[in-house]
């Protein structure tokens, strides 16, 4: 059961990483598109949820809130045996990737700062309206 526990653990921070990849490489993405014309880069769906995921991390960090995910990877440490870190090769990695040492005040500005780009792309290119969808022209 405890393997079961581990693996669990190692899915989880598999998650955490893709999530915060998807925010990143999203907003790298985004400030591309701007300078690129890509139209794709307005679509609401992707912009609002890419905005939502930004400001969640934001919210936790000013409220104080541990990350839900980091929460749920220690308890399923903490039941597979591990009392440090030992998972699997890439999940070590991913890991230590995720969880570097520094000042609690400078991941807060980190996140607060990225939050705060992240808006500046909905004035330097908004997302179209959800609503308004371009007709063909019908022949």
């Amino acid at each position: 059961m405890q393997l079961l526990y581990r693996i669990a653990a190692d899915l989880v921070v598999t998650l955490h990483a893709l999530y915060v990849l998807v925010v990143v490489f999203g907003f790298i993405a985004i400030v591309a598109g701007i300078f690129a014309g890509w139209r794709w880069i307005r679509n609401p769906w992707f912009r609002y949820v890419h905005l939502a995921m930004i400001l969640l991390v934001v919210a936790e960090v000013w409220c104080g809130i541990t990350c839900p995910l980091t929460v749920w990877e220690r308890q399923l440490r903490a039941l597979g045996g591990e009392t440090t870190y030992h998972g699997a090769f890439l999940a070590n990695l991913v890991h230590e990737w995720l969880f570097y040492e520094a000042p609690e005040w400078v991941f807060n500005t980190i996140y607060t700062t990225f939050g705060l780009l992240v808006l500046l792309t909905f004035i330097l290119a908004p997302p179209r309206s959800i609503r308004s969808r371009k007709k063909a022209p019908e022949d």
